[in-house]
């Protein structure tokens, strides 16, 4: 939603908005960068609705009964949707649309990164905040190019993604993430119909058996050969075909994310050598393996890892340093979620977490409006700890800074796990500044 904000006031349009966050005194630093372009801040009250507003945009969280909602039917302001806005934007554009249950911010932003550095001046409609763009002043999500090419990321979680018609599409993965693998088969399905032609990782086989006629990157697929590979725990290097390429972030889903950027930028001609050039500069993008700092020997992580592909991958990441033991915060990103996915997050935290590794859950994120509270992060824990690790549960999250602060020790990791809550990232800043 903030991204489409700032590219219709970075387009001069007249925008106003509100955000439960606001309202509650977090997330004030977006707030200033938003007005700072311009969009008008209204609380989440219903005086929004002016005499002058054309259109209300909602995001699939926002309830029928919110006050914004009832102003607007009220006065007979028109009510789209998120996805439909975007889908304006996807369709009037040259848009590549970066799709998967997992990596779709980074590998939206390395193409990105790869069109910039191929001379294409593209604009981008992301979720997460990108390093390079924050660099400029800008809260990071989003950019209006002078180009013609569009990226953005295709979000499958409400199933709104096969409303946008991209020139290119980029399939990334699919696993169980907020629906079950036979729907979200049936919606990618859906998705790359509606492309003009579709990128698909060969290296994840759902996706690659979904699309078997799709055009393929990978580390040995269609015409491309990586090799080389040097992953350690913060970086990466490799070749493509000959070229080297030095990646500051870690693991091979992080390489797999290079090459669709890669894909994609070859897709409209950027040559490797100037993607590598792009990717070396690559600043990241905020709440992705973000190394939060170091204090006596404790390295702190921030990660927006929250479905148990994504902690998976990011747990055996972090274990190619060896010998560090991992202290993981995991904060589940909401109770229909956690219901959905409690099995395979048990198993992926019980099959990644090395002996001497220990978990820690504070309560799962609650985000507001109606939702059955019968799950419980202690339920996760306690499973995991069942089949032989460490955990602990804290129902306050408070609590957790003081416990690190006597468990680190030289040499640790901690990592802190977990989606949707804005205030995370300053969590992980807190952890760091616990450690004595």
């Amino acid at each position: 939603m903030s991204a489409l904000a700032q590219v219709a006031a970075m387009e001069g349009r007249p925008v106003s908005g509100s955000d439960r966050d606001f309202d509650r005194g977090r997330n004030l630093g977006v707030k200033a960068a938003l007005e700072k372009l311009g969009v008008k801040i209204f609380p989440q009250d219903g005086s929004g609705i002016t005499a002058q507003t054309a259109e209300l945009a909602l995001s699939t969280a926002i309830e029928d009964t919110n006050p914004e909602v009832v102003a607007a039917k009220a006065g007979g302001v028109k009510i789209s949707h998120r996805s439909e806005l975007l889908a304006s934007y996807v369709n009037s554009f040259d848009t590549i649309a970066v799709a998967g249950t997992s990596g779709k911010s980074t590998a939206a932003a390395m193409a990105f990164a790869v069109l910039e550095a191929g001379g294409l001046s593209p604009s981008i409609i992301t979720g997460g905040a990108l390093g390079a763009l924050k660099e400029r002043g800008l809260i990071g999500n989003a950019w209006r190019g002078k180009g013609k090419v569009l990226v953005v990321e295709a979000d499958e979680s409400d199933g709104t993604i096969v409303r946008y018609k991209a020139k290119t599409g980029v399939l990334l993965n699919i696993s169980k993430d907020h629906k079950e693998v036979t729907e979200l088969n049936k919606i990618f399905r859906e998705f790359a119909g509606n492309c003009g032609r579709t990128l698909v990782n060969a290296d994840d086989k759902p996706a690659r058996e979904l699309l078997p006629g799709a055009e393929l990157f990978g580390f040995d697929a269609g015409n491309w050969k990586v090799t080389e590979i040097k992953a350690g725990p913060f970086s990466s290097e490799f070749k493509v075909n000959g070229v080297p390429f030095r990646l500051p972030a870690p693991g091979l889903y992080n390489i797999e994310n290079a090459l669709a950027a890669c894909a994609a930028g070859a897709a409209y001609g950027v040559k490797l050598s100037a993607a590598a050039a792009g990717l070396a500069g690559f600043r990241g993008v905020e709440r992705r393996f973000v190394l939060v700092g170091e204090k006596k020997g404790v390295t702190v992580v921030d990660d927006y890892a929250h479905n148990p592909a994504k902690i998976a991958a990011v747990l055996k990441a972090l274990h190619q340093a060896p010998g560090r033991r991992l202290l993981v915060v995991y904060q589940p990103h909401g109770f229909a979620p956690t219901r959905l996915l409690k099995n395979e997050l048990i198993e992926s935290f019980a099959a990644g977490l090395a002996d001497n590794d220990m978990l820690l859950m504070p309560e799962i994120y609650y985000a507001g409006g109606t939702v059955n509270k019968n799950i419980s992060s202690k339920d996760i824990a306690d499973a995991v700890a069942a089949k032989g690790h460490k955990t602990a549960f804290y129902e306050n999250r408070s609590e957790i800074p003081g416990v690190l602060a006597r468990l680190a020790a030289p040499g640790d990791i901690v990592a802190v796990l977990g989606a949707r809550d804005a205030t995370l990232a300053d969590f992980a800043r807190q952890l760091l500044d616990a450690l004595p």
